[in-house]
């Protein structure tokens, strides 16, 4: 078995305790990484890596964005994509050395606040991202697992309210459709959905601004776990720690974890 788990972190740095809490109690052999929100060299390798994950492989920059993958067993880099075009360290792909797999970290862009290209720049840039993703994903033809915040919670029951989210960010008709898109370019498996089927309740993040997130539970699943199909049937386990969302300080993500036998 091999366990690949994935989380907006929301600060490498500023959680760092979070992150060693969750690889001290649950011990994923991976781990990938989103909005690190720091340069490569300020990424708390050595700390991870004396927890045992001292195979890495990391994209930052200043401040923002950045994805991370801390791994127990030999992983090798092999490509940085930059589907939004600007430079942004949005993507980091590794092989896991002697197994048939490979691992794809992405954290595509949130698309500001409003839904409309024209005058939201932010907006008509994650759709690119998106359809970026999909002319790469047209191509692809390895067992891959492709992880992360993918900004979008494409199922009516992937969010607490499916009527008042249409036409907000996240949820909207354009952009299930351009992930939509994506998921046909390679024939994705929604692992999460395969284990907690449609219309079971199914959230990853939960805004800062709810007083209460657990009473209120106004949850959206942003973060996925798509697998290439001969993999997606290798899944043996899957599960989301919401309790995370309690704990001090936390990120407005949880982490997601799925088990392989690979």
């Amino acid at each position: 078995m091999l366990s690949v788990a994935t989380w907006n972190i929301n600060s490498v740095r500023l959680r760092l305790p979070l992150v060693q809490r969750y690889l001290a109690e649950h011990a994923p052999d991976i781990l990938c990484l989103q909005e690190i929100k720091c340069q490569e060299d300020q990424f708390p390798a050595q700390a991870l890596a004396e927890m045992g994950y001292e195979h890495q492989a990391i994209c930052g920059q200043k401040g923002y964005h950045g994805v991370a993958t801390v791994s127990r067993v030999p992983i090798r880099e092999i490509t940085r994509h930059d589907w939004q075009d600007n430079g942004e360290a949005r993507h980091v792909g590794i092989e896991v050395v002697g197994r048939d797999l490979f691992l794809e970290n992405v954290y595509v862009p949130a698309g500001g606040d409003v839904p409309d290209r024209e005058v939201n720049v932010k907006f008509g840039q994650k759709l690119d991202f998106l359809e970026r993703m999909a002319r790469w994903a047209d191509s692809v033809d390895k067992p891959t697992l492709i992880v992360g915040d993918f900004n979008v919670a494409p199922l009516e029951s992937d969010v607490w309210s499916h009527k008042q989210l249409l036409k907000v960010v996240s949820h909207t008709a354009v952009e299930v459709e351009a992930l939509d898109r994506f998921r046909h370019a390679h024939g994705w498996v929604d692992i999460g959905r395969e284990q907690v089927p449609h219309p079971e309740r199914y959230y990853s993040w939960w805004s800062y601004r709810s007083p209460d997130w657990k009473k209120n539970d106004r949850g959206r699943r942003l973060d996925h776990m798509w697998a290439s199909p001969a993999l997606a049937a290798q899944a043996r386990s899957h599960g989301v720690l919401e309790e995370a969302r309690d704990w001090e300080k936390p990120s407005d993500h949880v982490p997601l974890v799925t088990g392989f036998d690979v």
